[in-house]
C-alpha cells in the first residue's frame, strides 16, 4: 500500500479568525489586527492585572468603594464576553477585567484573614511568651524577638493587660539569654506600644507592614529575660550559619557575607549599609536571582560531574535530568534557609520554571516565566505587590528580559564567532547597557519609596556583580567547606579581602559629587503612570510600544515638577522641619535619628536638616519658636512649641494671633487662634502626620476620614467597637 507523508502538525498557536462585531468597525479591525500581532504577548498582562485590582484595593477607601468596583469590573468582564463575541479584544478585555476583580478580591480576603487585634495603648508589662523567630542586629547589638504571648501581661501597677497575637520585641545582646531558641518558652518585660503610623506623608508605613504580618505590638525588651521552656532546636540554622560566618570576618564584611548566605544583614553597620544603597548595590545584600543562579549553577556541576564518574549512572540515568532535580532541591532549601523573603521566592519560582522547561526542551528564559513567578507571588502573598521588594524585583528582571528579548539586542550581543577580547569586550558593553536600563527603570521605584536615586549604579555593578559572583561567593562556599575540617582560614582570609574591597568600592561612588539624587514624595497618580509607561513599552512588541512613552513622560515631569513640602509635621507634633531660606530646618535638636532621616528623605534633602533656632530669620526662646516663610507671593509666620514646659496664656495667645500656623505636640486653648491652621494634639490625632506646601495651598495628612484601611484603624484589645446610629462612624469605648 502506498503511503503518504505528512508532515508534522505545527505547535504555533493557531491564528483566529477575526470575527469583528459590527459597531467597532474600523477603529474595531485595527484593534483586532494589532492584537493578532501580539497574540503572544497577551498572557504577560494577567500579572498586570492581577496587581491593578490589587492597587485598586489600596487606593479605593472603604469597603463600599471596593464593593462597587469589584461590580464593575465582573460586570464589564462579562458585557465584553457578550457584546464582543468572536473578537480578540472583547475577550481580552474580558479577562483583563475578572482578572483584576480577581486580585482585588484576594488583597481584601487576605487581609480579614491575616488581620488582628493591637494593643490597646503604650504600656509597660510582663508577661510569658513563646519565641517564633530570633533576628540578630549584630551592627545595632540587639536581638529582635517575634513572640507569641501565651496569656496576659501583667502591667508595673499589677493590673492585667491583654496582649496581641503576635509581638516583636528588641532585646540588648547582653539581655539576651545564650540558650535563647525558636520555640522555648521565656519571660520578660517590655516597653510595648500599638504598630505606628508613618512619621508624615510618605514615610515608612510600618502600621501596614504590620497588619499583614499578624504583628498587634512592637516595642523594647528588659533585663531579666528567664526561659521557662528551653528550645530542643536552639536559634535555627539560619541563625547558627549567620554567627559562624561573622565570627570569622571583621566588620561589616562579616554581615555581608552572611547576608549572600543567610539573607541577614542584621551585622551591616548603617554607614556601610547606605553606602552600599548610595552606590546602587543594595541588590546584592538581598537574596535573590543572582544568589540562587550561583546556588543553582554549582549544585547542578558538581553533581552532574560527580555522577559522571559512575559509568553505570553515565550510560543508564540521564544525568542532565538528575542534576536538575538537585538545583530545585538547591534552589528550595537555599530559599528556605534566607527566611523566604519575596525576591528569593520569586527567584526560586523562577529556577523551578528554567529548570522544568529546560528538562522539557523548551526555551526556557522569557518573560513568561517572569509572569509566571509575579502571579504565583501574588496568588500567595497578594499584599506583597505594594511593597518595594516586589516592585524592584520584577521591574529589573522585566527591564532585562524585556531589552535581550529585542531582536536588535540579540543581534549585536548575542554569540559571535570572534576571539576572547572582543567577546570580553562585547559582554562588557552588554552588561553596561543593562545596568543603565536597570537603573532607569528602578528609578521611579525608589524615589516614590526611598525618596532618592542613585546614578552612578550601573557603573559600579560592573565590577561589583562579578567580583560577588565569581569571586566572594565560590570564596565563601570553599570556606564553609573547609570549615568542615577546620581548615578555612586561608579562604576566609580571601573572603576578607575580596569584601573589603566591595565596600571600597561602596564608599567610592557613594561619596563621589552627584551620586543621589533626592526628591520629595511623589504623588501616587505619577507614579501610576510611570509604571503603566514602563509596562506598556516593555510587554508589547510592536510599533505601538512606543506609545508607553507618553504616560511615561507625563509621569516623571509630574514627579520632578512636584514642589517640595514646606513644613512636615509628625503625627505626634514633637517634631516639625521647616524649609527656609538656607534649607530645611528642624524644631527640636534632640531627636533620633530615624526621625532626622525620615523629615530629611520626605522634604527631599540629602544630609543632615538643619536647627530652626541657629537660622537669622527664626526667633526661639526654651519654649517657642517662631520663622517666615515666603511662598505663593506672601509671608507666612509659623510658630510652634519646642518644649513641655507651660507658657504664660497670654503670652502664647498674643504669639497665636501673630502667626499663620500654630503647631503644637500638646493641647492649645481654644483663644490661640492663628490666621489660617492649628495643629496641636486633638487635631494631629484625627490627621496623623501633615505636609504643608504653601505655594500651593495643599495640606496632604496620614489620617483621612474616608479611608477605612484596617491599619488606619485597627481594633484594639481593651478597647471594643461601639456601634453608632451613624453606620459611617465608629466610636470606641472601654468596658
Amino acid at each position: 500500500m502506498a503511503m503518504t507523508a505528512v508532515a508534522a502538525p505545527s505547535m504555533r498557536p493557531w491564528r483566529r479568525q477575526m470575527g469583528v462585531p459590527r459597531w467597532e468597525a474600523v477603529v474595531g479591525l485595527a484593534v483586532e489586527r494589532w492584537l493578532e500581532a501580539e497574540r503572544d504577548q497577551l498572557v504577560l498582562w494577567l500579572p498586570v492585572m492581577l496587581g491593578v485590582g490589587i492597587a485598586l484595593w489600596f487606593a479605593l477607601p472603604d469597603p463600599a468603594a471596593w464593593r462597587v468596583a469589584v461590580l464593575i469590573l465582573v460586570a464589564g468582564g462579562l458585557a465584553c464576553l457578550a457584546i464582543g463575541s468572536g473578537g480578540r479584544a472583547a475577550r481580552a478585555l474580558a479577562i483583563g477585567s475578572l482578572t483584576a476583580a480577581l486580585g482585588l478580591g484576594l488583597i481584601w480576603a487576605r487581609s480579614d484573614w491575616v488581620g488582628r487585634a493591637v494593643l490597646g495603648g503604650p504600656t509597660i508589662a510582663s508577661f510569658s511568651a513563646k519565641v517564633e523567630a530570633i533576628e540578630p542586629l549584630v551592627a545595632r547589638r540587639l536581638v529582635r524577638l517575634t513572640v507569641l504571648p501565651i496569656a496576659k501581661g501583667m502591667e508595673t501597677g499589677g493590673q492585667p493587660v491583654a496582649l496581641p497575637y503576635r509581638v516583636r520585641v528588641n532585646l540588648a545582646e547582653a539581655d539576651a539569654p545564650k540558650l535563647l531558641g525558636t520555640d522555648a518558652v521565656v519571660r520578660l518585660r517590655a516597653r510595648l506600644m500599638p504598630p505606628p503610623l508613618p512619621a508624615v506623608p510618605g514615610a515608612y508605613d510600618f502600621a501596614r507592614v504590620a497588619w499583614f504580618g499578624g504583628i498587634g505590638a512592637t516595642g523594647r525588651g528588659f533585663a531579666p529575660v528567664v526561659i521557662i521552656k528551653s528550645s530542643g532546636s536552639g536559634a535555627g540554622i539560619r541563625v547558627a550559619l549567620s554567627h559562624h560566618i561573622v565570627s570569622h570576618l571583621e566588620g561589616s564584611a562579616g554581615g555581608i557575607a552572611a547576608a549572600l548566605a543567610t539573607g541577614d544583614v542584621g551585622a551591616i553597620s548603617e554607614e556601610d549599609s547606605e553606602a552600599m544603597r548610595r552606590a546602587g548595590l543594595a541588590h546584592l545584600l538581598s537574596v535573590s536571582g543572582l544568589h540562587i543562579t550561583a546556588a543553582v549553577a554549582a549544585t547542578i556541576l558538581i553533581v552532574s560531574r560527580l555522577l559522571a564518574l559512575s559509568p553505570w549512572f553515565a550510560l543508564h540515568s540521564r544525568l542532565p535530568l538528575l542534576a536538575a532535580l538537585a538545583g530545585a532541591a538547591a534552589a528550595i532549601g537555599y530559599t528556605l534557609l534566607t527566611g523566604s523573603q519575596v525576591p528569593t521566592i520569586r527567584s526560586c519560582v523562577a529556577a523551578l520554571l528554567v529548570l522544568a522547561a529546560l528538562a522539557m526542551g523548551r526555551e526556557a528564559m522569557t518573560l513568561r516565566l517572569v509572569a509566571a513567578g509575579a502571579v504565583c507571588i501574588m496568588l500567595v502573598l497578594p499584599e506583597a505587590a505594594a511593597g518595594p521588594s516586589f516592585q524592584l524585583s520584577f521591574a529589573a528582571i522585566t527591564a532585562i528580559m524585556a531589552l535581550h528579548e529585542h531582536p536588535a539586542i540579540r543581534t549585536v550581543f548575542g554569540p559571535h564567532d570572534e576571539g576572547r577580547a572582543r567577546k570580553l569586550a562585547r559582554d562588557a558593553a552588554s552588561l553596561l547597557l543593562t545596568g543603565l536600563l536597570v537603573e532607569l527603570a528602578l528609578m521611579p521605584i525608589a524615589v516614590y519609596h526611598f525618596h532618592r536615586a542613585g546614578l552612578y549604579g550601573a557603573f559600579a555593578n560592573i565590577v561589583a556583580i562579578p567580583l560577588t559572583t565569581f569571586v566572594v561567593m565560590p570564596l565563601e562556599a570553599l570556606a564553609l567547606l573547609l570549615d568542615c575540617a577546620g581548615l578555612g582560614g586561608p579562604a576566609w582570609w580571601l573572603v576578607q579581602r575580596s569584601l573589603d574591597g566591595l565596600l571600597w568600592l561602596a564608599h567610592l561612588v557613594a561619596n563621589a559629587p552627584g551620586s543621589v539624587r533626592s526628591l520629595p514624595a511623589m504623588p501616587t497618580a505619577a507614579f501610576a503612570a510611570m509604571v503603566f509607561g514602563g509596562i506598556w513599552i516593555a510587554l508589547w512588541r510592536t510599533r505601538w510600544r512606543r506609545l508607553g512613552a507618553v504616560p511615561l513622560a507625563i509621569g516623571a515631569i509630574w514627579a520632578l515638577t512636584t514642589p517640595a513640602p514646606d513644613i512636615l509635621v509628625t503625627g505626634d507634633g514633637r517634631h516639625v522641619a521647616v524649609r527656609t531660606a538656607a534649607g530645611l530646618a528642624m524644631l527640636r535638636d534632640r531627636a533620633g535619628d530615624y526621625t532626622r532621616d525620615t523629615l530629611a528623605e520626605n522634604g527631599g534633602v540629602d544630609g543632615e536638616p538643619l536647627l530652626l533656632a541657629d537660622q537669622p530669620d527664626a526667633r526661639c526662646s526654651r519654649d517657642l519658636c517662631m520663622t517666615d516663610i515666603v511662598a505663593r507671593g506672601r509671608t507666612w509666620r509659623v510658630l510652634a512649641t519646642r518644649s513641655a514646659y507651660m507658657v504664660p496664656i497670654e503670652d502664647l495667645i498674643a504669639a497665636c494671633r501673630l502667626a499663620d500656623i500654630v503647631v503644637s505636640e500638646r493641647g492649645l486653648p481654644k483663644r490661640c487662634t492663628p490666621r489660617w491652621l492649628k495643629l496641636d494634639r486633638f487635631v494631629l490625632k484625627r490627621t496623623g502626620g501633615v505636609a504643608l506646601t504653601l505655594g500651593a495651598g495643599r495640606m496632604v495628612t496620614i489620617l483621612n476620614p474616608s479611608d477605612r484601611h484596617p491599619w488606619r484603624d485597627p481594633p484594639r484589645l481593651g478597647r471594643p467597637f461601639k456601634r453608632s446610629p451613624d453606620p459611617n462612624h465608629r466610636q470606641r469605648y472601654r468596658p
